[in-house]
């Protein structure tokens, strides 16, 4: 088996590398920018500079691996043990208007385990990473979860599906159910980030409906090695995810789905 340490190391230096392909380009006028379902569903220059540069990396050292992207689909050896999930840009929409809470987020799974995630907000300066049995770490230091096991003092998070303007199941009832109950909501507009923040302690609890592998795949490490529980509470709208602390996961659940 090939070394994952080797993996990890090369993992971090090119996530790094697409983040700082992602702030050459950001608050830059005239960003090149493509709708694909729909006008709250976009694919800039960046996005597609950042995944080349992450692409060209994985298959140049591991032609052997298989690869999925967000802008590419699936890639590389589908029968390997080994794949890279990856999203060059998670918020998008953030990062088109200028906001800060965008990242990169790199996964990697071994025989259908996810084993090591990377998650970098090149303009927060935030890198989180996680491998499997070793705790998760922001910018080199351990963090983990909170210890909240009030719901009335928590503080949560959620988005909404792209195809909210067609299709009614857009969570909003979720939304009304937990939004009398928490201290606070937010909506920071990047699964990835969002996800780490719950394993790094910064947020409760994270839930959404209509994801894909891409928007969690190195998230979802990175907060059950902070300590925090993720579950798939729906089987019928894409990636639905529920990550929360201990303290308030079990409360929580029933009213999200």
């Amino acid at each position: 088996m090939e070394d994952l340490e080797d993996i990890v190391l090369d993992a971090m230096t090119w996530t790094r590398q697409a983040g700082a392909v992602l702030m050459s380009y950001f608050r830059k006028s005239g960003l090149e920018t493509e709708a694909k379902m729909n006008e709250s569903d976009i694919v800039t220059a960046a996005d597609k500079a950042s995944e080349a540069l992450l692409l060209g990396n994985i298959r140049s050292k591991y032609p052997n691996h298989a690869i999925l992207s967000e802008e590419s689909g699936a890639a590389g050896c589908v029968s390997s043990d080994w794949r890279w999930v990856i999203d060059p840009l998670d918020g998008t929409t953030n990062f088109r208007a200028g906001l800060p809470a965008f990242c990169v987020s790199v996964g990697i799974e071994h025989s259908g385990k996810g084993v090591a995630g990377f998650v970098f907000a090149p303009y927060l300066d935030e890198f989180f990473h996680a491998v499997s049995g070793e705790g998760v770490f922001l910018n080199g230091s351990p963090v983990h979860c909170s210890d909240t096991d009030r719901l009335e003092r928590s503080v949560v998070a959620t988005g909404f599906p792209v195809d909210r303007s067609t299709n009614g199941d857009d969570n909003t009832a979720a939304v009304l159910r937990v939004l009398p109950k928490v201290r606070g909501l937010r909506r920071l507009g990047s699964a990835a980030l969002e996800t780490a923040y719950v394993g790094a302690g910064f947020l409760d609890a994270h839930w959404e409906i209509a994801l894909h592998e891409w928007d969690v795949a190195a998230a979802l490490v990175i907060a059950g090695e902070g300590g925090a529980i993720s579950t798939r509470f729906r089987d019928d709208r894409g990636v639905s995810v529920l990550t929360s602390t201990p303290g308030i996961f079990h409360e929580l659940l029933p009213m999200v789905r």
